[in-house]
């Protein structure tokens, strides 16, 4: 018997058994022969995973919120005009961001499980020069996907920098930074990258760093200004020793390791593994009767799905049934609806066998609760949808 429950929340995910093999091996110095080949390895993923084969990757000690500290520290000074574009309560927090280093901030909100349609993006980017435009690919409070490609030809329409917040969608999501032409794409590491919490990973376009070349005022964040960091990466690149602060070491090993994993797997497969699994899954929600907070699939996450829960049942009953059963779900993060709703993260090393253990878990809990269905009913759902995908 396993004394281990199977965790399904929308970060951190399930990691691979070799990442982990990775995190647990003696420390060693982060200027190191060794240690500095893994770094600038990990760099050059980078590039590959994100299709930034010119981009300027950071790895850095700290959650995906530095990651998005660090956009909003390098490029905006005090006054510049910023778009988010919200999806969620993620979007939200970028404009707290912003707003701290002075920008002057338009915040575009779309309805619960809505996205902002394109035409309200363009009106407002008609109003007034900006600098910065922001969303979200994935925001992990709603489960809403973003179409970052109409997003990124308004950007150079109207010669406004980029930047996508993919901290629940790198690694699982299609994205081709360079073909698209987004400026600035971000992630945590202990989502679809599959690597426990402590890293941010950001990729810059080149006219990004120029932007942040150009800038007249010092950057007000030490540990996120890019002159500190910049000569890191590049040293580590070239298989050069650096240092300006000590790095996460045993987290990069983890990092290169599951980097790997990625690229071996390739990214076109990986993005129509994560589809197949959403697509599924949410099949198998519906056969329940349950509904999906995204207004339709189009607009649906392939990374996690986020879900109502039946009317009259528990929330707190339903998500601890389903613990005794050795699976942990997330509840609901947008406080306006955040005891309506469940959240399922399938990213990363996720299965088809992972899934059928979290309907399993959800069934029994339903039934318990009292909530009327036939039993097995998603789970035939999802395994027909999964045989319809290998047809």
């Amino acid at each position: 018997m396993k004394h281990r429950k199977l965790l399904m929340i929308p970060g951190p995910i399930e990691f691979e058994p070799e990442v982990l093999r990775a995190m647990g091996v003696a420390t060693t110095s982060h200027i190191a022969p060794n240690f500095i080949d893994v770094f600038g390895n990990s760099l050059e993923l980078m590039k590959k995973i994100w299709k930034a084969p010119n981009g300027q990757p950071f790895i850095v000690a700290g959650s995906g919120t530095l990651a998005m500290d660090m956009a909003a520290a390098n490029l905006i000074e005090n006054g510049d005009a910023a778009l988010v574009v919200s999806t969620g309560y993620f979007g939200e927090r970028f404009k707290d961001i912003l707003d701290r280093y002075g920008a002057s901030t338009t915040l575009l909100k779309a309805p619960i499980g809505e996205v902002v349609s394109i035409e309200a993006i363009e009106n407002q980017l008609k109003q007034k020069q900006y600098k910065m435009m922001v969303f979200t690919h994935v925001d992990t409070s709603t489960g809403v996907l973003v179409d970052p490609v109409p997003m990124a030809r308004l950007a150079k329409k109207y010669s406004v920098l980029s930047v996508m917040d993919g901290v629940c969608s790198v690694g699982g999501e299609d994205i081709r930074q360079e073909e698209w032409g987004i400026d600035i794409v971000l992630t945590g590491s202990q989502k679809a990258i599959g690597v426990p919490p402590g890293l941010a990973l950001l990729v810059a376009s080149q006219k990004a760093i120029g932007v942040w070349k150009n800038r007249k005022t010092p950057v007000f964040n030490y540990y996120a200004d890019w002159g500190n960091w910049l000569p890191i990466m590049q040293a580590y690149e070239d298989r050069r020793p650096s240092y300006f602060a000590t790095p996460a070491v045993n987290l990069i090993l983890a990092l290169e390791t599951s980097l790997n994993i990625l690229d071996n797997e390739g990214m076109d497969n990986r993005v129509k593994r994560h589809q197949n699994l959403a697509r599924a899954f949410r099949e198998a929600l519906k056969a329940l009767d349950l509904k999906i907070l995204p207004k339709t699939p189009s607009i649906a996450a392939n990374t996690l799905t986020a879900a109502y829960y039946p009317k009259d049942i528990n929330a707190a009953a339903l998500r601890s049934r389903m613990a005794e059963n050795n699976v942990i779900i997330a509840g609901g993060l947008l406080p306006e609806i955040k005891t309506t709703y469940f959240r399922v993260g399938h990213m990363g090393s996720v299965s088809a066998n992972d899934l059928v253990a979290v309907l399993s878990a959800l069934e029994r809990a339903l039934a318990e609760l009292d909530y009327s269905f036939k039993p097995g009913q998603s789970l035939q759902a999802f395994q027909n949808a999964i045989l319809r995908c290998g047809e």
